[in-house]
C-alpha cells in the first residue's frame, strides 16, 4: 500500500501490467485518431466493433488486429477484456452508449479510459461505478482527454502554488479558432449535455445543478472571453487533492459570445424532450468531422484560478496544447501505454494526478504549462 500526498488515503499500487489494449471507436473521428496516436508511440491495439469489416481497412494500414465485440452489450465486451488488459473507448454519446462496457470492465478488473466529456457519465463513473471498482479491483480513469485533463492539470499545480489558503478554484477551457471546429459526435454529446443536470462544489459538497448556471469570464491572452458552467471530473480530482476546498467552478468557453445565449437559457424551463430529439435529428445531418483547415489552425489554452476565503487571487496556472481533438488521442495514447507497460495507482474511479502523478502529467510534450 502506498499513502499518495496530499490525498491522505491509502490505495494499492499497480504494476506490471502486460495484457492487450483494446479500442473501441476506432470507425469514428476521435477514435480513429487515437488509434493512429497509439501506432505512433509503437503500440499495436485490437480494435474492436460490432463489424469487423468496418474496420478492416483502418486495421490493415495501421498493422492491427481486430475482433468483434459490441460496445453497448456487457457480455460481449466482458468476453473480450481481461484483469490485465487497458481498455479504451471513445463511442458516444456516453450517457447512451457508454455504460455497458464501464460494467464489463468494473466485472474484469481490468484498467479503463474513455474520452467521455458529459457531466452525468462523469459522475456515474465516480459515484455508482467507482465504489464497485474499488472491490474488483479496475482502475477508472473517465474523461482522459481535452475534456478534462488539462484542466485537472492546471487546477493541481494553481493549488500547489497557492498552499493551505486556497479555497476556491475555477477552471475555463477555450479553443481559438474559426470554422468548423467540431466533430458530428462532439455535437451530439453536447445535446445531451445541455439536457441534463450539472453540478458544483459549493462549501465543499458536491451539489446538483443546472448546466450552464453561472457565467464567469476569463482574461485570455489579454482577451476578455465569456464561459458558461458545466460538471466536470475536477470537480472531484481537485477535493482529493485539497480537501480545504470550499468552491469548484468549471467553465467552457468554446462558444464565444453564445455563451451568453447559453447561459440564459439554462433559467428557462427544461425543454420537452421533443426538442433535445429535434436538435439530435439536425445534429445527426451534419458533416462526422471537423473541417482540417480550420482545426489545423486551432489551439487551445485551459486556465485555472485559485483564491483565498477572502477572493484573493493566490495563482494562476496556463495549459496551452493544439486543437482538441489532437489532444485527446495523444493523452488516450499516452495514457493506454502508462497503464499497459508501468501500471496506475490505485483501484476505483481515479484521476489524472492521482493515477500517475502530478509532474508526470506537467512533462507530458504536448502540453505547454505557465504558471503565475
Amino acid at each position: 500500500m502506498k499513502v499518495v500526498p496530499g490525498v491522505g488515503l491509502a490505495i494499492a499500487t499497480v504494476t506490471g501490467v502486460t495484457g492487450r489494449i483494446v479500442l473501441f471507436g476506432a470507425t469514428g473521428y476521435t477514435g480513429g485518431r487515437t488509434a493512429e496516436a497509439m501506432r505512433a508511440r509503437g503500440l499495436t491495439p485490437v480494435l474492436a466493433g460490432r463489424d469487423p469489416q468496418r474496420l478492416a481497412a483502418l486495421a490493415e494500414r495501421l498493422g492491427c488486429e481486430t475482433a468483434r465485440a459490441d460496445v453497448t452489450d456487457m457480455a460481449s465486451v466482458a468476453a473480450l477484456v481481461g484483469p490485465e488488459d487497458v481498455l479504451v473507448t471513445t463511442v458516444g454519446p456516453f450517457a447512451r452508449l457508454g455504460g455497458a462496457a464501464l460494467a464489463a470492465v468494473v466485472s474484469a478488473g481490468a484498467t479503463y479510459l474513455d474520452s467521455a466529456g458529459e457531466p452525468a457519465f462523469i459522475r456515474e463513473v465516480f459515484e455508482l461505478q467507482g465504489p464497485a471498482a474499488e472491490r474488483s479491483g479496475a482502475r477508472l480513469l473517465t474523461a482522459f482527454g481535452n475534456d478534462y485533463v488539462p484542466g485537472v492539470l492546471a487546477g493541481a499545480l494553481a493549488l500547489r502554488d497557492a498552499g493551505e489558503r486556497a479555497a476556491r478554484v475555477d477552471v475555463g477551457y477555450f479553443v481559438l479558432g474559426r470554422g468548423r471546429l467540431f466533430s458530428r459526435g462532439t455535437l451530439e454529446s453536447s445535446v445531451g449535455v445541455a439536457s441534463s443536470p450539472a453540478y458544483s462544489v459549493r462549501d465543499g459538497v458536491l451539489q446538483t445543478e443546472p448546466g450552464a448556471r453561472r457565467l464567469r469570464t476569463y482574461a485570455v491572452d489579454g482577451v476578455p472571453r465569456p464561459a458558461f458552467s458545466v460538471g466536470a471530473s475536477e470537480h472531484f480530482a481537485l477535493p482529493r487533492l485539497h480537501p480545504g476546498l470550499r468552491i469548484v467552478d468549471v467553465h467552457l468557453g468554446w462558444f464565444g459570445r453564445a455563451s451568453h445565449a447559453v447561459h440564459a437559457a439554462s433559467r428557462l424551463p427544461a425543454p420537452p424532450a421533443a426538442v433535445a430529439k429535434g436538435l439530435g435529428a439536425l445534429v445527426r445531418r451534419l458533416p462526422r468531422d471537423p473541417d482540417p483547415a480550420a482545426l489545423a489552425a486551432a489551439r487551445s489554452v485551459t486556465i485555472a484560478e485559485v483564491f483565498d476565503a477572502g477572493g484573493t487571487l493566490l495563482a494562476r496556472t496556463r495549459v496551452r496544447f493544439g486543437e482538441p481533438y489532437g489532444v485527446t488521442a495523444d493523452l488516450l495514447a499516452w495514457g493506454a501505454q502508462r497503464a499497459s507497460e508501468q501500471g496506475v495507482e490505485g483501484v476505483g474511479a481515479l484521476d489524472p494526478v492521482g493515477a500517475f502523478g502530478l509532474d508526470t502529467l506537467a512533462e507530458l510534450e504536448f502540453f505547454s504549462v505557465e504558471r503565475s
